[in-house]
């Protein structure tokens, strides 16, 4: 499947944001420059005290509909 990777840095205040509904995307630069958008709520799995930091890869099919998140 076609993946992008992509590095995260959002804040704990930032990410309350997309938790209350007030962002719904989340746009990031992949390391190939290309630009990826997702539903915010993808990333719940990956909060913590810190907010969401690290390297993550997102998966998509063809048709450029999502797949999956994970962290890489």
């Amino acid at each position: 499947m076609p993946s992008i990777r992509f590095h995260l840095d959002i804040s704990p205040e930032l990410y309350l944001s997309y938790y209350q509904g007030a962002v719904r995307s989340v746009i990031a630069t992949g390391r190939d420059g290309r630009r990826v958008q997702f539903p915010a709520d993808r990333l719940r799995p990956f909060v913590t005290h810190d907010g969401v930091r690290g390297e993550f890869e997102l998966e998509f099919d063809v048709n450029h509909k999502f797949v999956a998140l994970r962290r890489v």
